[in-house]
């Protein structure tokens, strides 16, 4: 009745199209973002579970070595991907396929950190019955993916969204334009080029780090080449003075990286970028636009208290994630593993600093 597939490149276009079809379709979950990875370490591996013809689960996990240790962790960002004609068999028997496919790699754990709010109740303790257990890892925005986001429905008018907009924002958006801020979509990799200075120049300002170029012409090549991101890039009198990047899957946008000169700040391109994106992720007939991580509060302690305010700024709803569950293949290691951690990491991110496991 049940039939579990392996997903190789020719089944690329089956796997995707069931990924942004489901319920909770997420771009971190496509057969693109495991190649995208694959440049950075991770080994993806990709399994669909069909009832018939019709599928009804799948997860994109994400291998990682253990050195010295001959064992592995696996990683599924977002996922999994249930079906709306997932039935509790066929999800036991999609768990069941999983966990073979665990112990084949020689893994620890399978983490998850799925779409779903903290609100869910039920998702809790359906977790826990399926032998997952919360993590308890603290990550800059809580956890390995952002705990908590703005998320903003999209499905009103244009004059809605303004009109549901704080005024400041709305001030500074018709400032940018009415100044002379114009955002289009990069065009070339000459275009990414500019972009991705403009990062290099935003990371040494708020002292974060980034991966190579070589990284972003990959998504390029991947996402932006096919259509399911796209480079936006803010010019002011001939200049490119921001710029920000999105990715869309399903009725979902999602912003995932931003970037601006220590010039020309004053003309509030950043306000003027996100509403292209919005009205992007309109003309996609996107239901929600996913401004990702936030720190939890607005506090004013928290160096991040700024972007917190900017995002709420456009009239998204505060949103907490579930955060990070773990499904333990081996308790003996994974309590080695949970005390290896913090060595671990130093090790695999030295030469980094941090790792993003997205």
């Amino acid at each position: 009745m049940y039939k579990v597939h392996l997903i190789q490149e020719e089944d690329r276009a089956l796997f995707n199209r069931f990924v942004s079809t489901a319920p909770r379709p997420h771009f971190l979950q496509t057969y693109e973002w495991g190649e995208l990875k694959s440049g950075t370490g991770w080994l993806p591996l990709r399994l669909l579970v069909t009832r018939g013809d019709n599928p009804i689960a799948a997860v994109s996990l994400l291998k990682r070595d253990i050195p010295f240790l001959g064992k592995s962790i696996l990683y599924a960002p977002r996922g999994p991907i249930l079906g709306k004609e997932c039935d509790p068999a066929g999800e036991e028997f999609f768990w069941q396929e999983v966990k073979k496919l665990g112990r084949k790699h020689r893994a620890i754990l399978i983490k998850i950190d799925p779409d779903i709010p903290v609100s869910d109740k039920t998702a809790h303790e359906h977790l826990k019955e399926l032998g997952f257990r919360p993590s308890g890892e603290k990550g800059g925005f809580g956890g390995v993916q952002p705990r908590y986001v703005f998320r903003l429905d999209v499905s009103s008018s244009e004059d809605e969204l303004l009109a549901g907009m704080a005024g400041k924002t709305r001030y500074n958006l018709r400032l940018a334009i009415r100044r002379g801020v114009q955002v289009r979509a990069a065009e070339s990799k000459e275009d990414l080029k500019t972009f991705y200075n403009l990062l290099i120049e935003t990371a040494e300002r708020d002292r974060f780090l980034v991966r190579d170029f070589s990284y972003f012409d990959s998504m390029w090549n991947l996402f932006i080449e096919q259509g399911t991101a796209r480079l936006f890039l803010a010019e002011y009198q001939g200049e490119v003075i921001a710029g920000t990047l999105a990715f869309y899957c399903g009725d979902v946008t999602w912003y995932l990286y931003g970037a601006s000169g220590n010039k020309r700040r004053n003309v509030m391109p950043n306000n003027n970028l996100q509403w292209e994106m919005i009205r992007w992720a309109k003309s996609l007939d996107c239901k929600t636009y996913d401004l990702r991580g936030v720190p939890p509060t607005d506090d004013p302690s928290n160096p991040l208290a700024g972007l917190y305010r900017f995002k709420k700024g456009f009239g998204a709803e505060f949103t907490e994630f579930i955060g990070d569950y773990d499904l333990v293949l081996s308790p003996c290691w994974y309590y080695l593993w949970k005390k290896m951690v913090p060595l671990y990491l130093k090790y695999t991110h030295r030469k980094r600093g941090q790792e993003e496991m997205d």
